[in-house]
């Protein structure tokens, strides 16, 4: 990794404190920057990494790109650019969750409380996406995607809502048609955070309980499901963090914050290491001009760290790109 360590402003920050420690070894890698604020990372070997930036963000959550929102219960939807202070949004989310975009880049939002999908127009005005499957009311709607067809993936999990007001008895993942039309894709004892690899011929999905693992569903050009199978294991002795929001980058690797930080892993699954921040964080996103800032969302900051590898750019930049 090398990059440069910004404050909330996007100001870089000469002689910040950067400590990035192999937890196997105890080694410290890197402990500071130099006068521009540029720091850069030797080969590192395979191990789990703690990395603390004493300069931290806003408390507030990312799901995507530069949206941000300030956590479930507080409903608020938060914009985070580079360079620019946070901006409110939207209020009374429904206590939002997991937000994206859709092609025409309408915000996507996850309305656990609400228990529906919502599009939002630039005017501000919404349209339900999804809020029934067959007839019968969904669960509490965690985290969105959008494939380049222009369709819609979420992760439907149910062991937060009350017997007495569960209608749909599975927790699971649904598409859904630029059409409208909506199918289940596959079951889960509790789907979390959900991702595409660069080719969209597989679904990663984070399952948060009681088993931790990340699923990976392989899928046909169509995007019909032709195996499932698990991709990694994230069980730990770790009692701080569960496997939640995932991304991946342009060569396939998957993050996952999970016990302890955030986990990395190789395209065929093999674990490369934990990144430690300062708290566990519950999602991450890559942002920036060129993708290669990742953002982790904890429960009072946002922390932020440079990477070599620019994330897998959301269906909407190659769609404006054209």
């Amino acid at each position: 990794m090398s990059g440069v360590v910004q404050d909330p402003t996007g100001a870089a920050v000469p002689g910040a404190s950067i400590v990035v420690t192999n937890t196997e070894t105890n080694q410290i890698v890197k402990t500071e920057t130099n006068e521009r604020g540029e720091f850069a990372l030797p080969s590192m070997p395979p191990g789990s990494y703690r990395v603390t930036v004493t300069k931290t963000g806003f408390k507030a959550a990312v799901k995507e790109g530069v949206v941000m929102e300030s956590g479930v219960p507080a409903s608020v939807n938060m914009r985070l650019e580079v360079g620019q202070a946070a901006e409110t949004v939207r209020t009374a989310t429904g206590e939002g969750n997991g937000t994206t975009f859709d092609l025409q880049g309408r915000l996507m939002v996850c309305e656990g409380g609400n228990r529906r999908v919502t599009r939002w127009s630039d005017d501000r005005r919404s349209e339900v996406v999804m809020d029934r499957y067959e007839g019968k009311r969904i669960n509490r709607p965690n985290d969105v995607v959008c494939k380049s067809d222009g369709s819609i993936w979420f992760t439907d999990p149910g062991l937060r809502v009350p017997l007495a007001d569960k209608e749909v008895p599975h927790s699971g993942v649904y598409a859904v048609k630029p059409d409208g039309t909506s199918r289940l894709v596959a079951e889960f004892e509790y789907p979390n955070g959900l991702a595409f690899s660069p080719d969209e011929r597989t679904l990663y999905v984070a399952n948060t309980r009681h088993a931790q693992y990340i699923h990976a569903i392989d899928l046909d050009g169509a995007g019909n499901m032709v195996r499932r199978r698990i991709f990694a294991d994230m069980s730990s002795e770790e009692t701080d963090g569960v496997p939640d929001g995932m991304k991946v980058d342009v060569e396939g690797r998957v993050y996952c914050t999970g016990p302890g930080g955030t986990w990395v892993f190789g395209p065929d699954g093999t674990k490369i290491g934990v990144i430690r921040t300062p708290e566990v964080p519950a999602n991450l996103a890559f942002g920036g001009p060129d993708l290669k800032t990742i953002f982790f969302t904890a429960r009072t900051s946002v922390y932020t760290l440079p990477s070599k590898v620019p994330g897998r750019p959301h269906p909407w930049y190659r769609v404006r790109a054209k």
